[in-house]
């Protein structure tokens, strides 16, 4: 494809080949509904007639099942904890900037990790990820970074490395970011 025919602006879709295009695009992988409607945007009229048709197209897939915030949000956490073994704070962030809403993310991350035992899911983390005990100061830092990027909380991060061993010099500027993070 020659750098004229992207740079040209798609001509707008009707509300069936916008459809079309919906359904196409979440069978290509899961998506929310501002995810959507993101993409749908770029593809629709300016102004009323376009907004009307993405939102005849989001009825319609709703009507049909095939767009679900609350079960993308159900599946999507499921994912993210058996899979990649991600903290609950990790999965709340991703979520919201998905365009969930903040009450479909607690309802979800709080059903799937209510029994889970973050210390465990962070050891499991450490593992996939191959991560082993910190030799020094700076491989105990880069620990921390990896555990608290994956979203768990400071205070689980200084119980692993307290279990390891890790020289109390190390685990010094932890307890500084436990009460900085406590509200998270």
């Amino acid at each position: 494809m020659s750098l004229d025919a992207r740079s040209r602006k798609k001509s707008p879709l009707d509300e069936a080949a916008l459809y079309d295009y919906a359904v196409k695009a979440l069978g290509r992988r899961m998506r929310t509904e501002a995810e959507l409607c993101r993409l749908m945007a770029a593809r629709v009229a300016a102004g009323e007639p376009g907004e009307a048709a993405m939102r005849a197209v989001l009825r319609r897939l709703k009507e049909y099942g095939f767009l679900n915030d609350r079960s993308f949000a159900e599946t999507y956490v499921r994912l993210r904890q058996e899979n990649e073994k991600f903290g609950a704070r990790r999965v709340r962030q991703d979520l919201r900037q998905k365009g969930i809403r903040p009450d479909l993310v607690e309802q979800a991350v709080g059903a799937r990790y209510a029994e889970t035992s973050e210390e465990a899911l962070a050891r499991e983390h450490l593992e996939r990820k191959r991560i082993k005990k910190p030799e020094s100061e700076k491989e105990a830092a880069r620990i921390v970074r990896r555990l608290m990027a994956a979203g768990f909380s400071t205070g689980t991060i200084y119980k692993i490395l307290r279990r390891w061993e890790v020289p109390e010099e190390s685990l010094a500027p932890l307890e500084t970011l436990d009460s900085d993070h406590a509200e998270e």
